[in-house]
């Protein structure tokens, strides 16, 4: 079996806060500075938990693992540091972004180091791709990146077989998608900037047995399939940025700061939602 882990980092053991996880050279757009010691050890941090699932995939039967960097610019994890029996897929923008390399040969997916979606009371910097966004639906359902994720995932047939993060994205995705996913709280969110966390090795430990786990569960589980057309709404922080959304073909306003595009399947309407992203980034229009 083929594994992808889909490594986020605001969902890692020790990381509550933007000083965390903000890359240094992306201050600009991150407004975040002078953090890059803070940023080097929580990177360290996640690419540990990281190995830890790598190391959990392998032992649970898993042939071949992927491991695709999901945070920021996508070019967090330590190389050398990997595991070295793990292919490393790196930077941005990818195709499918923080699944990049997942096709139908693979049979599962795992989530390390992911986080509530946006506006999830008391949920380890909860939000949904970038800060702002206030919610996404997909044919009606509210998710975050683990849904989107997932409905990409299911179309070509691969299920979520672990999530680890905070006890609220655990509880998102197992709601979403089953009890059968393995969840590994590595903390318990006490506030958007706040946590009680499991040691950095305990953390790893319960992640590596969670990923054995998953890999031996994993021929149960279902994908999460989006039946077809699949409608994206989209509620969004300011009319000006919604401004900007609605100029994508397509894309339908369907209120002062929302909007909605239908496409065939997931990967059509996943293809509009990263367009969507990167027009708005620019806050203006030409």
């Amino acid at each position: 079996m083929k594994v992808l882990i889909s490594a986020d980092m605001e969902g890692t053991a020790g990381v509550v806060d933007r000083a965390h996880t903000a890359i240094p050279d992306r201050a600009a757009i991150t407004g975040v500075q002078h953090n890059a010691a803070e940023y080097d050890w929580a990177r360290r941090l996640m690419t540990e938990e990281v190995n830890a699932a790598i190391a959990g995939a392998f032992e649970g039967g898993a042939a071949e693992v992927w491991v695709t960097d999901a945070h920021g610019s996508m070019r967090n994890l330590l190389p050398l540091a990997l595991h070295r029996e793990a292919r490393y897929v790196s930077g941005s923008p990818k195709m499918l972004c923080m699944l990049e390399g997942l096709d139908d040969t693979f049979g599962a997916v795992m989530f390390t180091g992911y986080h509530g979606s946006a506006g999830t009371p008391a949920s380890v910097l909860a939000h949904t791709y970038i800060g702002i966004i206030q919610d996404v639906r997909l044919n009606g359902v509210s998710m975050g990146e683990y849904g989107i994720n997932a409905a990409v995932a299911g179309h070509f047939g691969v299920a979520v077989a672990l999530v680890a993060g905070d006890n609220t994205v655990v509880a998102q995705v197992r709601g979403l998608l089953g009890p059968d996913v393995v969840g590994v709280e590595v903390k318990r969110a006490a506030g958007t900037h706040a946590a009680v966390h499991l040691h950095p090795e305990k953390a790893r430990e319960a992640i590596r047995a969670g990923a054995a786990e998953a890999v031996r569960r994993a021929g149960r589980l279902r994908p999460y399939r989006v039946p077809a057309p699949v409608r994206l709404d989209v509620d969004i922080v300011a009319p000006d940025l919604t401004d900007l959304a609605a100029l994508l073909p397509g894309v339908t306003r369907t209120g002062a700061r929302s909007v909605a595009f239908e496409g065939p399947d997931v990967l059509n309407v996943f293809k509009a939602w990263r367009a969507m992203l990167n027009v708005m980034m620019t806050r203006s229009a030409v």
